[in-house]
């Protein structure tokens, strides 16, 4: 198991490419258990839960190359059931449940795992995908979910949630509807850049899907899918995370292979407390510039358009040392401030009530051994400890291995002084 050890004091400079996006990755690569012909998926990022997904597709059946970035599958024949190791290991192989109910008429799913960061129910997709004409049961810690025999039917389905619409779940039923028969309309669609991708990669591939990227999404059925090429979109939860450590310790940091369409309440955010944020004339390139007197900012997590719950934890590492009084309210996991009691044994001023965290600035932190709790607040520990005073220790870095690619590579090209070792 390894640690990262983060040096303080050093000043990031430079630049570095951004990786695909995880969250659009492990979608896209279970939309091609729809397909039995050869595709090839460029940019999914090296990291354990894409990792992962390559292993659920090999043990269904499928045919998988991978080399540098560029995945090749062919699912020419698959199975229903997704087996029970590997789903437990990560919550977004639910996604396999919508194209293996639309290829098969079945799909056996164990309830998965992923991060400890609140109830993350998949009622949602049992809903829409039973709005289809599925049927449901539970059987072994299992979701066995059925199509009629005659196959699923087109149906208007509302994916409202209690905290918005479901990203995963609009996937779901995006992928079963695509061999629906007749036309699906999704109300309260997720309208993420990751949804939109998946919408735009099963359209090459031959669907017939309107409105990805927007809150209603309409899907005409169709019977069968066929080759092609993808490139994965930015990670623009990695960008942030890059740009949060350029804001608490940078110097002029750039970052290329991000798309500034998708960044939009994330460079607010930094403008807002003073940060210079510059972008390329084509979108694709940006540099961040820290601020010489920053000042501090409310956030409220929203779905997309609204600031991201993926970002609000390293947004805290950032306020950690930012003058005055900054206020980080998640309304999408209420749950979601682990971090915050480990930034506090780096001397962090930070009072958490209700879903809300109140963070007072305070000059300098402190290094000490913190352990990270999931995927985003493993990245707030790492940016604390670039401006603590002393060397930190994260340990459970397994956290950050599912959704940063070489993270401790990008920070050493940035001139940060980390170094991996094992426990």
């Amino acid at each position: 198991m390894d640690k990262l050890i983060v040096h303080g004091g050093a000043t990031l400079r430079g630049s570095i490419n951004i990786s695909g996006s995880k969250n659009a990755s492990l979608p896209i690569l279970a939309a091609s258990l729809l397909c039995d012909q050869e595709l090839i998926i460029r940019r999914v990022p090296d990291v354990s839960d894409t990792n992962y997904m390559v292993q659920i597709i090999n043990s269904l059946g499928g045919e998988v190359e991978r080399s540098s970035g560029t995945i090749r599958i062919c699912n020419k024949s698959i199975i229903d059931t997704a087996p029970y190791d590997l789903v437990r290991r990560m919550r977004a192989s639910i996604c396999v449940m919508g194209p293996l109910l639309a290829r098969t008429g079945r799909a056996i799913v164990s309830l998965p795992g992923g991060c400890v960061i609140g109830d993350r129910p998949v009622d949602l997709h049992l809903k829409g995908l039973e709005a289809l004409g599925a049927t449901t049961e539970f059987e072994g810690g299992n979701i066995i979910i059925t199509a009629p025999k005659g196959g699923l039917k087109g149906a208007e389905v509302n994916l409202r949630g209690t905290h918005g619409p479901t990203v995963l779940g609009t996937d779901n039923v995006m992928m079963a509807a695509v061999f629906a028969e007749g036309t699906t309309v999704i109300e309260s669609a997720a309208a993420e850049p990751e949804v939109e991708d998946l919408a735009n990669f099963l359209n090459a591939m031959g669907a017939k899907i309107e409105g990805a990227g927007t809150r209603r999404i309409v899907i005409q059925g169709i019977t069968s899918l066929g080759s092609v090429e993808h490139t994965v979109i930015p990670d623009r939860i990695e960008a942030g995370t890059f740009m949060a450590a350029a804001a608490i310790v940078g110097e002029g940091v750039t970052l290329h292979r991000v798309c500034r369409a998708h960044m939009g309440a994330i460079n607010e955010i930094f403008e807002v407390c003073g940060h210079r944020v510059e972008y390329n004339t084509t979108g694709d390139s940006v540099t961040v510039y820290r601020a010489e007197n920053p000042v501090g900012a409310e956030i409220t997590t929203a779905p997309y358009p609204g600031y991201p719950t993926d970002m609000q934890a390293q947004m805290t590492a950032v306020f950690a040392t930012t003058p005055g009084i900054s206020v980080v309210k998640d309304t999408i996991f209420p749950q979601r401030f682990m971090h915050c009691a480990e930034m506090k044994r780096m001397g962090a001023d930070i009072r958490v009530d209700n879903g809300t965290a109140i963070v007072k600035g305070v000059k300098e932190l402190s290094a000490a051994p913190v352990m990270a709790s999931d995927l985003r607040a493993s990245a707030a520990l790492v940016l604390a400890g670039l401006t603590a005073r002393g060397a930190t220790t994260i340990s459970r870095l397994y956290h950050i291995d599912r959704g940063y690619e070489n993270i401790d590579e990008k920070l050493l090209q940035l001139h940060a002084r980390v170094e991996r070792v094992k426990e």
